[in-house]
């Protein structure tokens, strides 16, 4: 396996999904494994509006707990048809891209890539994370990285 599909993997594992249904790829915000929340078909983001909290709403779904909002513009920046396993793994991959922490995924920079990444994933570690939800260590993000075959550098 590769230092991107490791990390892609880390991503779930953070998040919270890897372990649900499909390996996360058709997870609704707010699932466990105990409770999990599924969507039935690929198609098309789910577009469910899950109350958190008394102040948080999401519509996050998929293995990398991508928001509707964020799917309807990557859908047509990147020419996705659905939101099939492939489709989530693209935007993925341009999320990191864009954070400028493809090189550091790559080159198995992962503290760094993780770092540059957290104002994508709440779940991330980082001072500069201001998503206000929990925030697992990077020592067990980095274990899952390695768990799936990630070499760090």
């Amino acid at each position: 396996m590769s230092n991107l599909d490791a990390f892609l993997t880390a991503i779930a594992v953070s998040e919270g999904t890897e372990p649900i249904g499909d390996h996360g790829y058709n997870v609704i915000v707010g699932s466990t494994v105990a409770k999990p929340h599924l969507f039935p078909s690929y198609a098309d983001h789910p577009r469910i509006h899950v109350k958190l909290s008394e102040t948080l709403t999401s519509s996050a779904a998929g293995r990398y707990q991508i928001l509707e909002r964020y799917f309807d513009a990557y859908k047509a920046q990147l020419k996705l048809p659905d939101f099939s396993p492939r489709s989530q793994d693209l935007i993925a991959v341009q999320m990191i891209r864009e954070q400028h922490a493809l090189g550091d995924v790559t080159s198995g920079n992962f503290d760094e890539a993780v770092a540059k990444c957290s104002n994508i994933w709440a779940s991330f570690p980082s001072p500069g994370n201001r998503y206000g939800q929990h925030q697992n260590a990077l020592a067990d993000l980095r274990t899952a990285f390695v768990g799936a075959g990630g070499l760090v550098a």
